[in-house]
Protein backbone atom coordinates (compact mmCIF):
# COMPACT_ATOMS: atom_id res chain seq x y z
CA UNK A 1 0.00 0.00 0.00
CA UNK A 2 1.42 3.03 -1.10
CA UNK A 3 -0.06 6.60 0.35
CA UNK A 4 0.63 9.71 -1.09
CA UNK A 5 -0.94 13.17 1.45
CA UNK A 6 -1.64 15.20 -1.27
CA UNK A 7 -2.29 17.99 1.23
CA UNK A 8 -5.01 19.46 3.69
CA UNK A 9 -7.87 16.34 3.70
CA UNK A 10 -6.66 15.03 0.52
CA UNK A 11 -4.94 11.66 0.23
CA UNK A 12 -3.95 9.04 -2.97
CA UNK A 13 -3.40 5.53 -2.13
CA UNK A 14 -2.05 2.69 -4.75
CA UNK A 15 -2.91 -0.88 -4.03
CA UNK A 16 -0.49 -3.82 -4.67
CA UNK A 17 -2.07 -4.29 -7.82
CA UNK A 18 -1.97 -0.26 -9.09
CA UNK A 19 -5.02 0.82 -8.43
CA UNK A 20 -5.74 4.27 -6.93
CA UNK A 21 -8.38 5.86 -4.85
CA UNK A 22 -7.96 9.48 -3.92
CA UNK A 23 -10.33 10.97 -0.85
CA UNK A 24 -11.46 14.72 -0.59
CA UNK A 25 -9.70 15.96 -3.26
CA UNK A 26 -9.91 20.15 -3.08
CA UNK A 27 -10.96 22.16 -5.68
CA UNK A 28 -7.90 24.64 -7.15
CA UNK A 29 -7.93 28.04 -4.67
CA UNK A 30 -9.91 26.35 -2.40
CA UNK A 31 -7.44 25.77 0.02
CA UNK A 32 -5.08 29.06 0.61
CA UNK A 33 -1.05 27.82 0.01
CA UNK A 34 -1.93 24.72 -2.21
CA UNK A 35 -1.34 24.14 -5.82
CA UNK A 36 -3.84 22.42 -8.05
CA UNK A 37 -3.91 18.51 -6.83
CA UNK A 38 -2.36 17.27 -10.54
CA UNK A 39 -3.42 13.23 -9.50
CA UNK A 40 -5.09 10.42 -11.72
CA UNK A 41 -7.50 7.69 -9.43
CA UNK A 42 -9.50 5.30 -10.32
CA UNK A 43 -11.78 5.88 -7.52
CA UNK A 44 -13.13 9.18 -5.72
CA UNK A 45 -14.12 9.58 -2.25
CA UNK A 46 -15.60 12.60 -1.26
CA UNK A 47 -16.80 13.64 2.90
CA UNK A 48 -18.93 16.04 1.76
CA UNK A 49 -19.92 19.07 -0.63
CA UNK A 50 -17.67 22.04 0.39
CA UNK A 51 -15.26 23.09 -2.26
CA UNK A 52 -11.85 21.94 -0.15
CA UNK A 53 -12.85 18.37 0.12
CA UNK A 54 -14.99 17.91 -3.24
CA UNK A 55 -12.64 18.79 -6.25
CA UNK A 56 -13.63 15.42 -8.42
CA UNK A 57 -13.97 17.44 -11.28
CA UNK A 58 -10.07 17.78 -11.07
CA UNK A 59 -9.24 14.53 -10.78
CA UNK A 60 -7.64 12.70 -13.56
CA UNK A 61 -8.84 8.84 -14.48
CA UNK A 62 -6.02 6.53 -13.87
CA UNK A 63 -4.00 5.38 -17.32
CA UNK A 64 -4.31 2.07 -17.36
CA UNK A 65 -7.36 1.85 -15.69
CA UNK A 66 -8.14 -0.73 -12.35
CA UNK A 67 -10.23 -3.43 -13.21
CA UNK A 68 -12.02 -3.48 -9.65
CA UNK A 69 -13.74 -2.32 -7.61
CA UNK A 70 -12.77 -0.78 -4.12
CA UNK A 71 -14.59 -1.90 -0.79
CA UNK A 72 -16.08 1.58 0.31
CA UNK A 73 -18.59 1.76 3.62
CA UNK A 74 -19.57 5.03 4.66
CA UNK A 75 -21.64 6.45 7.98
CA UNK A 76 -23.34 9.38 7.98
CA UNK A 77 -22.11 11.89 10.71
CA UNK A 78 -22.13 15.86 10.94
CA UNK A 79 -19.94 18.34 10.07
CA UNK A 80 -20.76 20.27 13.32
CA UNK A 81 -21.42 19.56 17.06
CA UNK A 82 -25.50 20.39 16.67
CA UNK A 83 -25.97 17.89 14.02
CA UNK A 84 -25.36 19.33 11.07
CA UNK A 85 -26.97 23.40 11.83
CA UNK A 86 -23.88 24.93 11.43
CA UNK A 87 -22.07 22.62 8.58
CA UNK A 88 -24.78 20.34 7.34
CA UNK A 89 -23.49 15.92 7.26
CA UNK A 90 -20.14 14.46 6.84
CA UNK A 91 -19.37 11.09 5.92
CA UNK A 92 -16.74 8.96 6.77
CA UNK A 93 -15.39 6.89 4.75
CA UNK A 94 -14.36 3.33 5.32
CA UNK A 95 -11.79 1.47 2.67
CA UNK A 96 -9.99 -1.81 2.49
CA UNK A 97 -7.35 -1.92 0.70
CA UNK A 98 -5.23 -5.02 0.66
CA UNK A 99 -6.54 -6.69 3.42
CA UNK A 100 -6.27 -3.35 5.80
CA UNK A 101 -8.98 -1.15 6.49
CA UNK A 102 -8.23 2.52 5.97
CA UNK A 103 -11.03 5.14 7.56
CA UNK A 104 -10.99 8.69 6.43
CA UNK A 105 -12.90 10.98 8.72
CA UNK A 106 -13.17 13.60 6.82
CA UNK A 107 -14.64 17.06 8.39
CA UNK A 108 -15.82 15.00 11.63
CA UNK A 109 -17.31 18.28 13.83
CA UNK A 110 -19.15 15.78 16.54
CA UNK A 111 -18.75 13.15 18.91
CA UNK A 112 -19.45 9.54 17.74
CA UNK A 113 -21.67 7.53 19.00
CA UNK A 114 -20.56 3.96 20.75
CA UNK A 115 -22.14 1.87 17.52
CA UNK A 116 -19.79 3.63 14.85
CA UNK A 117 -16.84 3.51 17.68
CA UNK A 118 -17.47 -0.17 17.60
CA UNK A 119 -17.44 -0.21 13.27
CA UNK A 120 -14.23 1.88 13.68
CA UNK A 121 -12.57 0.14 16.61
CA UNK A 122 -8.73 -1.07 15.41
CA UNK A 123 -8.44 0.04 11.79
CA UNK A 124 -5.13 -0.21 10.48
CA UNK A 125 -5.05 3.52 9.33
CA UNK A 126 -7.07 6.43 10.76
CA UNK A 127 -6.76 9.88 8.79
CA UNK A 128 -8.38 12.61 11.22
CA UNK A 129 -8.78 16.32 11.19
CA UNK A 130 -6.92 18.00 14.11
CA UNK A 131 -6.95 21.64 13.08
CA UNK A 132 -10.18 22.65 14.64
CA UNK A 133 -12.27 25.38 14.29
CA UNK A 134 -14.02 23.69 10.92
CA UNK A 135 -13.89 19.98 13.01
CA UNK A 136 -12.66 18.99 15.51
CA UNK A 137 -9.83 20.37 17.47
CA UNK A 138 -6.40 18.42 19.02
CA UNK A 139 -8.09 17.43 22.34
CA UNK A 140 -11.04 16.15 20.83
CA UNK A 141 -9.23 14.46 17.83
CA UNK A 142 -6.80 12.34 20.41
CA UNK A 143 -9.24 11.70 22.81
CA UNK A 144 -11.68 9.73 19.43
CA UNK A 145 -7.87 7.87 18.55
CA UNK A 146 -8.23 6.51 21.87
CA UNK A 147 -10.94 5.21 21.37
CA UNK A 148 -11.24 4.20 18.60
CA UNK A 149 -7.39 2.77 18.74
CA UNK A 150 -6.05 2.38 15.07
CA UNK A 151 -2.62 1.14 14.16
CA UNK A 152 -1.37 4.08 12.40
CA UNK A 153 -2.86 7.70 13.16
CA UNK A 154 -2.27 10.54 9.96
CA UNK A 155 -3.44 13.66 11.08
CA UNK A 156 -5.07 16.10 8.24
CA UNK A 157 -6.83 19.49 7.87
CA UNK A 158 -4.52 21.98 9.59
CA UNK A 159 -2.69 24.57 9.12
CA UNK A 160 1.24 25.09 8.23
CA UNK A 161 3.92 27.35 7.21
CA UNK A 162 2.09 28.84 4.27
CA UNK A 163 -0.82 26.71 3.80
CA UNK A 164 -4.14 26.21 5.00
CA UNK A 165 -6.56 28.40 6.53
CA UNK A 166 -5.75 31.03 9.18
CA UNK A 167 -8.82 29.50 11.35
CA UNK A 168 -7.10 26.25 12.25
CA UNK A 169 -4.81 25.42 13.96
CA UNK A 170 -1.23 23.52 13.25
CA UNK A 171 -0.67 19.81 14.17
CA UNK A 172 1.71 20.03 17.17
CA UNK A 173 -0.91 20.87 19.87
CA UNK A 174 -2.41 17.42 18.59
CA UNK A 175 1.14 15.52 18.33
CA UNK A 176 2.27 16.92 21.67
CA UNK A 177 -0.43 14.76 22.95
CA UNK A 178 1.04 11.93 22.33
CA UNK A 179 4.24 12.56 24.07
CA UNK A 180 3.20 11.37 27.61
CA UNK A 181 2.02 8.08 25.77
CA UNK A 182 3.67 5.07 24.45
CA UNK A 183 2.76 5.78 20.57
CA UNK A 184 5.88 7.29 18.64
CA UNK A 185 5.16 9.83 16.71
CA UNK A 186 6.84 9.31 13.83
CA UNK A 187 7.73 12.33 10.75
CA UNK A 188 7.39 10.93 7.28
CA UNK A 189 7.55 12.90 3.70
CA UNK A 190 4.79 12.87 1.00
CA UNK A 191 4.65 9.16 0.48
CA UNK A 192 5.29 6.42 2.13
CA UNK A 193 5.46 2.92 0.54
CA UNK A 194 4.18 0.66 3.88
CA UNK A 195 2.91 0.83 6.80
CA UNK A 196 5.24 1.24 9.99
CA UNK A 197 5.71 -1.77 12.23
CA UNK A 198 3.37 -1.10 15.32
CA UNK A 199 1.45 1.22 16.58
CA UNK A 200 2.21 5.09 15.78
CA UNK A 201 1.25 7.98 14.28
CA UNK A 202 2.25 9.43 10.97
CA UNK A 203 3.14 12.98 10.98
CA UNK A 204 3.15 13.37 7.23
CA UNK A 205 3.87 16.29 5.11
CA UNK A 206 1.83 17.42 2.07
CA UNK A 207 3.04 17.02 -1.19
CA UNK A 208 0.85 20.22 -3.11
CA UNK A 209 2.41 23.53 -0.93
CA UNK A 210 2.63 26.29 -3.40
Amino acid sequence: MKITYVGHSCFLIENEEGGKIVFDPYKPGSVPGYADIGIAADEIVISHGHGDHSGDLYVDKAEPAYDKEFQIGKIRTFHDDVRGADRGRNNISIVTIDGKRVVHMGDIGCDLTQGELDILMNCDVLMIPVGGYYTIGARQAFEMCNRINPKVIIPMHYRGRGFGYLEIGGKEPFLNYFAMTDRPVISAGSEISDLPEGKCVLSMEPLRIL
